[in-house]
């Protein structure tokens, strides 16, 4: 929550008034001196100058948290210092004129009233500068708190749309189909490939950058069983440099692409599927893979795209592309 939004009008109007007597505190020590003294009109002007710079300075105290605390809360230090001077010279500026008109003269009045004017300039400036630091830090603790709460939906929407009777039953089919072709070495390589799969979803909670190397290897060991699945009507072609496998991504950034690839398209002899996986020159990792929609809608919530998305904005800071022509589905993941 902006604390800011705390302080309404009347708030910093209160504060501007007792500010004012802090700022004002020269003028009210030499009131005591010169109350005896209101019938000549020297002691007179005291006073009644007293008021006007009090409630000068309030004013002006006023519209300096206005302007730093509302209107330019997101400015670097150096933009605020440069317009809050601006706007306190011109009420310097100002005040000499009305002193001058007044009184017909400063004397007396210019080290003080130039004091003054600092402190307020200072004051005001560091206040919404503190302020603003305050709130930057307030939004990193519920980004933080949010990427917490994503990374469980993350964890949540892995296990349910991966690891559900689907899922196993599927990857319990490619053993049986493998077990009745008597093929031992297959089976055993299948075997592997699911448990390091499934090793790699359940681990992937206390995780939230990994290397592309790490991504890799799991999407390897996706890849065979998917393989297998769709008895080679789905294959990959994947070409990462050994020097770009540092790179980091979020975990699990590539099983909702594949898991949408599936999903929505037909994939049988007539439609065999090519998933590429490459990097571009941004250091992008780009997902692609031919469109053949399914004659019937597909029933899905939509959720895996989505929570990629948000993933990505937390955890990297960057927003993944998405290009769709009709023919080929790409997505470009950026990566650290």
């Amino acid at each position: 929550m902006d604390i800011l939004k705390d302080y309404s009008l009347p708030k910093l109007l209160l504060i501007s008034l007792l500010g004012a007597i802090f700022i004002v505190y020269p003028n009210i020590a030499f009131l005591p001196w010169e109350l005896s003294f209101l019938n000549e009109s020297k002691h007179g002007f005291h006073l009644a100058f007293f008021f006007i710079r009090y409630f000068f300075f309030s004013l002006l105290i006023w519209i300096l948290l206005i302007y730093n605390l509302k209107k330019i809360k997101d400015a670097s230090f150096r933009e605020r210092l440069l317009r809050t001077l601006l706007i306190t010279t011109l009420a310097y500026v100002l005040f000499v004129i009305i002193l001058y008109i007044y009184h017909n003269s400063i004397h007396g009045f210019g080290s003080i009233l130039l004091f003054q004017f600092s402190v307020v300039f200072i004051v005001c400036t560091f206040m919404g500068h503190v302020f603003m630091m305050y709130n930057v830090q307030r939004r990193k603790e519920q980004e933080i708190e949010q990427l917490k709460i994503e990374n469980l939906k993350s964890r949540y929407d892995a296990l349910t749309n991966q690891i559900n009777p689907h899922f196993f039953f599927n990857s319990l089919n490619g053993v049986t189909a493998l077990i009745r072709k008597k093929d031992d070495e297959k089976t055993l390589a299948y075997v592997s490939k699911m448990s390091d799969v499934f090793r790699y979803i359940l681990q992937s909670d206390q995780k939230g950058l990994v290397t592309l190397r790490e991504e890799m290897a799991f999407i390897h060991a996706f890849r065979y069983m998917m393989e297998v699945r769709f008895a080679n009507k789905l294959c990959f072609d994947i070409e990462v440099a050994p020097q770009e496998e540092e790179l980091k991504i979020p975990v699990l950034s590539l099983l909702p692409l594949i898991d949408n690839i599936v999903v929505h398209n037909t994939i049988d002899s007539q439609h065999k599927m090519t998933v590429t996986i490459r990097l571009n020159n941004q250091s992008e990792l780009v997902v692609s893979n031919p469109v053949y929609p399914k004659l019937s809608p597909t029933d899905t919530n939509g959720t895996g795209i989505k929570n990629l998305e948000n993933r990505f904005a937390l955890l990297m800071d960057k927003q993944i592309r998405i290009e769709n022509n009709g023919k080929t589905f790409k997505v470009y993941l950026p990566l650290k």
